[in-house]
């Protein structure tokens, strides 16, 4: 959780320098509260049928590391 919340800063310093729509910050924010909030859910006394929701917040970022890997190559 936070090594994206590192890259999701570094996302918001990137659209200050070259502001342009991008994938990256969405899938990043939402992919984190999806899978951290899931696992918490359950850590807590959530029902275990969160667990199958978590790998979508995982899928949203990796996403977002490939969306913000593709926009930084493009921005060269």
């Amino acid at each position: 959780q936070g090594l994206h919340a590192l890259a999701l800063v570094l996302f918001g310093l990137s659209q200050q320098v070259r502001p342009r729509p991008c994938l990256a910050g969405w899938a990043f924010l939402v992919g984190s509260a999806i899978f951290s909030g899931t696992l918490y859910a359950m850590v807590l006394g959530g029902p275990r049928w969160l667990g199958a929701i978590t790998p979508i917040g995982g899928t949203l970022m990796i996403v977002g590391w490939v969306s913000f890997a593709l926009s930084a190559w493009r921005a060269r």
